[in-house]
């Protein structure tokens, strides 16, 4: 997801694509953990995701 797109949403949208991202997050790591999970940089990826939607969160305050 770009970063345009993301600005684009709004607050309680930015809220649930959060709480998704960290559940997705959450998945992958448990995957890893077991040796399920091929591409390793997608956790790398969701944590940045997860990243920039708290500092847009952070902005909009």
């Amino acid at each position: 997801m770009d970063k345009k797109e993301l600005s684009a949403k709004n607050s309680a949208e930015l809220q649930t694509l959060l709480a998704a991202t960290r559940e997705k997050l959450r998945e992958l790591r448990f995957k890893d953990s077991n040796k399920q999970l091929k591409n390793i940089r997608e956790i790398r990826a969701t944590k940045e995701l997860v990243a920039q939607i708290l500092t847009l969160l952070n902005k909009k305050k």
